[in-house]
């Protein structure tokens, strides 16, 4: 059985069709979790029919003595070893002989983590494609997860706009758990309202900050290339006693950003390919479109070896005047 796509295995444990073999690899745990919980639930091994264990920590050869025994009182056995790139290379060869003639009514599902480890498992990946399901969770990027996010918030009964699922993206990351806890506050939110539309606001409510407070504001004004209005919130954010290390962090993210597009504008890369080399989320094309409004090169250049000094500066407390180092960085940026 050649490896297959995660929706493919999630459509065949639908309609009750099992292996006696799953490999799930790549760094995405959470959803290799769904799937072990979504097997387990369906095949529903009791107590004597049952075990996990971390592979570094499992007897291997008791193990593999039960994976080749019948199950006891029950029509399937289940057993999971998670992270088995741990495991040294005799007992990995004794799993590979197993797999390469796997019991009927055994269940056996392993998970590795290491995507870079796992390109020199061949013979791990052949024998479980041979002999059962090889599945790869790697991790949600990009419009891959822009698009989690919004299914996730659709099956709520919610109807969110793409800044929504833009900010809860970029603010929350590509850790899923986190990901679908902040999901959750959003629906409790809306809870008792008829307009189930999501916006940015909504998320800014959820996940701490007022509009007052969006962490997003300086980073939009600076790749926006508005000089004035990043240097007047710039102001206002030490005035209000902002950590300068903090504000710093918050225009180091979209300078980058910037120079990157930038970059690679200038070496007459398309803008569909630029969008995916820099890490752009679809709706961020205006960005690449814009391209030509921001500053010269060299000037990022310039801007973000000022960042490094000011970095330094900052966590050493040898800055004088938090303002005008980081207004440095902006009028350096857009001189």
């Amino acid at each position: 059985m050649p490896k297959i796509t995660a929706e493919k295995l999630n459509a065949e444990l639908e309609k009750g069709t099992f292996s006696p073999v799953y490999l799930l690899t790549g760094e995405d745990t959470y959803r290799k979790n769904l799937v072990i919980e979504k097997i387990k639930a369906a095949l529903h091994p009791d107590d004597f029919n049952f075990y996990k264990s971390e592979a570094d920590k499992a007897d291997l050869s008791d193990v593999l003595a039960q994976a080749n025994t019948a199950p006891v009182f029950s029509e399937v056995r289940v057993l999971i070893l998670t992270g088995i790139e741990k495991l040294r290379k005799e007992p990995k060869e004794a799993l590979i002989a197993y797999l390469d003639h796997p019991l009927p009514t055994t269940t056996l599902i392993l998970t590795h983590n290491d995507s870079k480890k796992m390109k020199t498992e061949k013979a791990l990946a052949e024998v479980c494609a041979d002999n059962g399901r090889v599945v790869n969770f790697e991790e949600l990027k990009a419009d891959a997860l822009a698009i989690w996010v919004r299914q996730k918030l659709t099956e709520k009964g919610l109807r969110p706009d793409f800044e929504s699922v833009d900010l809860l993206c970029e603010s929350v990351g590509s850790e899923l758990a986190a990901l679908e806890n902040e999901i959750e506050k959003i629906y409790l939110y809306t809870l008792d309202r008829t307009d189930k539309t999501i916006t940015r606001q909504d998320v800014l409510d959820c996940i701490g900050f007022n509009k007052e407070q969006n962490p997003y504001e300086l980073a939009n004004l600076i790749t926006a290339c508005n000089k004035t209005g990043a240097l007047a919130l710039l102001d206002k954010l030490v005035d209000d006693g902002e950590e300068p290390i903090g504000i710093l962090s918050k225009m180091t993210y979209p300078i980058l950003k910037m120079a990157r597009i930038k970059r690679l504008s200038e070496a007459g890369v398309s803008p569909a390919e630029i969008l995916h080399t820099a890490g752009l989320m679809p709706w961020e094309s205006r960005l690449v479109s814009a391209a030509r409004r921001f500053p010269p090169a060299k000037n990022f250049e310039q801007a973000l070896n000022r960042i490094i000094d000011a970095d330094g500066a900052f966590k050493s407390s040898s800055s004088a005047d938090p303002k005008i180092t980081l207004k440095g960085i902006l009028l350096t940026l857009f001189k």
